[in-house]
């Protein structure tokens, strides 16, 4: 517990605890939140509670803030030996997190969703101090919803999330997404030059995460003939698991109108070549897709818990700002689906209007300052 000690030092200034994470999409607007807050007010100590071995005990060290590790994990939804140790590790988390909290004494804690977000508000709101939930998804978690009973504030994303909370305590903030990658996004034509693609050609971007879309990627290589014979261009992200097939299929043609890489890194650039976009539906994604304002056809992922993705989907969906594939029907109906978008101009038109319409800009600033009401 040394760090906490560290932290310590300067008790006259705000204390605040951020927890969660297991995902980009918990993760990354927690990063968000705590740079917003450290804009405010520099002097603030910042400490994030993490599950050990998942991904924030990585990328919370890489962005520059401390964070300690619970032994948490998650329930299994089905019988296993597993839910026995799952039992033993939340009560060592909630010792561990009430010594965290006596020891950094957080003016406020933080819960973006995730494992570790769970023991740590409980124990806070047993401890009297102020929590604030910010949650990315439509469909709110059994976690958060317990823990909404106490909070003060519930930061959401989405309007109709008085289903789930608390109407007094709701805030429509929308997620915190990568503003810096957005506010670089610059003209189409210099994105065309960046990935050395044809200007006379409209250009379908395929984006499926960093590790890939299997069903994405099987839609691109099973239509792969249907896309190189048309007169359109595809700017495809492959993920690096998906990458060395998909590199096979392309070189075994004659094709040339499908670019394929393993990673992006300018996204801000394949944002601004895209005339269409086909990706997944995480939170993150598809608040960022609104603010980058470009018709989109979305594959929610059927792996994920209570099928959230498919909730965040059609919430836009409902308000015609976007079209959805099922991910079983993917293989069938994605490219053609895709192929028919890209020819209509009016309906690429009303998609772009009507996902701009629910943007949600500086999401990450908004939640700052809710943070600061509470100390």
């Amino acid at each position: 517990m040394n760090l906490i000690y560290k932290l310590k030092v300067k008790q006259k200034n705000k204390n605040i605890i951020i927890s969660g994470g297991g995902t980009g999409g918990h993760i990354f607007p927690a990063i968000s939140i705590a740079n917003a807050i450290k804009q405010m007010e520099p002097e603030t100590n910042i400490l994030f509670v993490g599950a050990l071995g998942k991904i924030e005990m990585e990328k919370v060290p890489a962005a520059g803030y401390e964070i300690i590790g619970l032994p948490v994990a998650g329930l299994q939804r089905r019988l296993t030996f597993k839910n026995i140790s799952f039992i033993f590790k939340l009560i060592s988390s909630l010792r561990k997190s009430k010594k965290i909290i006596k020891d950094f004494k957080p003016n406020v804690v933080v819960g973006v969703g995730g494992y570790a977000s769970g023991p740590v508000l409980y124990k806070a709101n047993k401890m009297k101090i102020p929590t604030l939930i910010q949650e990315q998804n439509s469909y709110a978690g059994i976690t958060n919803k317990l823990l909404a009973k106490k909070a003060k504030k519930i930061c959401v994303a989405y309007e109709g999330m008085e289903k789930y909370f608390p109407k007094d305590k709701i805030i429509l903030t929308g997620n915190p997404v990568r503003q810096d990658l957005l506010d670089k996004i610059g003209s189409k034509a210099e994105a065309i030059k960046h990935f050395e693609l044809n200007p006379e050609k409209k250009t379908i971007l395929v984006v499926g995460g960093s590790l890939g879309a299997r069903t994405i990627n099987q839609s691109v290589i099973g239509d792969f003939e249907k896309l190189g014979k048309s007169e359109f261009q595809m700017l495809w992200q492959t993920g690096k698991y998906y990458f060395d097939d998909a590199k096979k299929v392309a070189s075994e043609t004659e094709y040339r109108n499908i670019k394929v890489l393993d990673f992006i890194t300018r996204m801000d650039m394949a944002y601004a070549a895209a005339d269409i976009i086909i990706s997944r539906a995480g939170a993150g994604t598809i608040s960022e897709l609104c603010l980058v304002g470009k018709p989109v056809i979305l594959v929610p992922s059927p792996n994920v818990a209570e099928d959230h993705q498919t909730m965040n989907a059609m919430a836009l969906v409902n308000k015609n700002a976007a079209v959805m594939i099922k991910d079983s029907e993917a293989r069938e109906k994605l490219i053609d689906a895709a192929l028919g978008l890209i020819e209509n101009d009016n309906e690429m038109n009303i998609l772009s209007e009507n996902i701009k319409g629910m943007a949600l800009r500086d999401s990450a600033k908004i939640i700052a300052e809710e943070v600061f009401k509470l100390v």
